[in-house]
């Protein structure tokens, strides 16, 4: 039967015998064709070339038909092998390769070597088409060595154990009032959409960005907003186990990982191309292109009629339309996707969200600076000044993406937050640093070379001394489980008891060894029990009120 025609073969055997049973010129011979032809949906000609079809005689072959006659079997198959071999070293990316008769003309004037040494045909033995015959009869034919490997469909179990994370340019290109620009670059920044879309549901997210290109910053704001709750629009919130993205800028930046460690989200980029053999590896996504595909078909199309003035007023429009795909049919479950999400919540509900604060203080970029004698420092633009210890030492500064705030690293020390100063100090506001650890250390140096001496022998060989003098000089409630802070600037609890001795000394203005022995020991208590920050400043605060009267001790 033709490939194509949907006509069982005991359907016609059932037809050649009523038909049989009936004279040539029979009347029901025409009305019993026209049924069947519509029955099964195909035109009278096809139906009587069906019925034709099992009388044709077959081809005759010969017995030895597919067996080459010039040389044995195991040879053919290994120039087959050679050549196979190759045409898919001399493919290009467009998919040229030396023919199979230019091989052959190589392998005949030349040989190839292989490892087993140099392979060289024979003159004559071999043709192009009996060679192009038999590598399709083995599967050595260049379409079968270069077909892809089988694909793999996985779905995640549980909701937010997997995110898939893309950005593309929206078909809006520009917004005609974009929200900042870039003085120097030439041009409106580009309009984004950002999209993350979990696995197991299908549930999407996705929001405007005008960016230039694809930027780390943006990219962490947006995962913020789709991790934060979202109570006016739909439940769909929490911090994912694993982010899906592609190796691009955002894959690549250091500080895109570090917020991605802190927060516990593990980033699986994709595979470079060309890493897997033949398998294409570095390509679109189906899971997150779909939603891309969805809204430029389905809503961005609208914006020939009208156009948003602004990006808040896009990412408006787009909200309504993302919460109605997710309100559509699951690919393959019989209901919506955000109820599929709600379905699969891993047991104990979804990691929640930590506070902007918080997820500020991840965000923090490296940097090696040296730091002015007059403790001050220029990072971004803006104006810092540090503690006297770091005054002319190259440190390490931190300094956050969302906020002002400064941490200075040296070594195993870490010192801030620091704050933006405005300019140098006033006149008549001068004053000078609080003497450093490192000037206490220099002037008890100082103190011990005035006094030091050297015996005379050192010079004279005698026993005589002189003294030697040195100068001084997230619809229905979703379950979710706290938060847990990895805390990596100490902002919340001091790393050890004597950093929060010094806390509590800065505090007080007062050095610890003039308090009384009642004071120490609460101090000593008070470190004892925690070395909470917040719990620490605020148990010396109401033990030592500013204006208390007799003072400190």
């Amino acid at each position: 039967m033709p490939a194509g025609v949907a006509v069982p073969i005991e359907a016609i055997a059932t037809l050649r015998r009523r038909l049989d049973s009936l004279p040539a010129r029979h009347p029901e011979r025409k009305p019993l064709m026209a049924s069947t032809a519509e029955l099964y949906g195909v035109s009278r000609a096809t139906l009587y070339r069906l019925l034709r079809g099992e009388r044709r005689p077959r081809d005759a072959h010969r017995a030895d038909r597919g067996r080459s006659r010039t040389m044995p079997a195991a040879e053919i198959e290994r120039w087959c092998e050679i050549v196979a071999a190759i045409k898919v070293r001399t493919t290009n990316k467009k998919g040229r390769h030396l023919s199979t008769a230019r091989i052959l003309q190589l392998l005949v004037d030349h040989g190839v070597e292989t490892p087993e040494g140099l392979q060289r045909l024979a003159a004559g033995r071999l043709t192009a088409s009996t060679l192009n015959r038999h590598l399709r009869r083995l599967g050595y034919d260049h379409k079968r060595m270069t077909r892809e490997p089988a694909a793999v469909r996985f779905q995640a179990e549980h909701s937010n154990a997997l995110w898939h994370f893309d950005i593309s340019p929206s078909d809006l290109k520009q917004l005609k009032s974009p929200p900042w620009l870039d003085p120097d670059r030439q041009g409106a920044p580009t309009l984004m959409l950002f999209s993350v879309v979990d696995d197991r549901s299908g549930v999407a997210y996705q929001e405007y960005r005008c960016v230039y290109g694809e930027d780390v910053e943006a990219a962490l704001r947006f995962l913020f907003n789709a991790m934060s709750p979202k109570p006016d629009v739909e439940p769909f919130q929490g911090i994912p186990s694993t982010l899906y993205l592609d190796n691009g800028p955002v894959a690549k930046s250091a500080v895109f990982k570090r917020v991605m460690e802190s927060l516990g989200v593990e980033v699986v980029p994709h595979m470079p191309a060309g890493s897997d053999g033949r398998r294409t590896t570095a390509r679109a996504k189906g899971k997150v292109e779909r939603p891309f595909r969805t809204v430029k078909d389905a809503h961005e199309t609208l914006y020939h009629f009208h156009q948003p003035e602004t990006e808040e007023e896009a990412n408006r429009w787009l909200a309504r339309f993302v919460a109605t795909y997710n309100r559509a049919d699951h690919r393959s479950e019989p209901h919506s996707r955000i109820k599929d999400w709600l379905a699969h919540l891993p047991e104990g509900g979804i990691r929640a969200m930590c506070a902007w604060e918080r997820f500020c203080v991840f965000a923090r970029e490296p940097e090696r600076r040296a730091v002015g004698i007059d403790c001050r420092m220029t990072v971004a633009g803006v104006l810092y000044e540090v503690d006297a210890e770091l005054a002319g030492e190259t440190v390490v500064v931190w300094w956050g993406l969302f906020d002002q705030e400064l941490w200075v690293e040296r070594g195993e020390e870490r010192w801030g937050p620091y704050h933006p100063v405005s300019g140098p100090v006033p006149l008549h506001r001068y004053r000078k640093h609080r003497k450093s650890r490192r000037e206490a250390r220099a002037d008890k140096v100082d103190e011990l070379a005035a006094k030091l001496s050297l015996p005379r022998s050192a010079l004279s060989g005698g026993d005589d001394v002189v003294m030697v003098g040195a100068g001084p000089g997230a619809a229905r409630p979703v379950p979710v489980r706290p938060f847990v802070d990895p805390d990596p600037f100490h902002e919340l609890t001091f790393p050890t008891p004597l950093a929060a001795r010094r806390a509590i000394a800065d505090e007080l203005r007062f050095p610890l060894a003039k308090l009384g022995d009642e004071d120490r020991a609460f101090i000593d208590r008070l470190l004892a029990e925690t070395l909470s920050r917040p719990v620490i400043i605020a148990a010396v605060r109401e033990r030592f009120p500013a204006g208390r009267k007799g003072g400190i001790g």
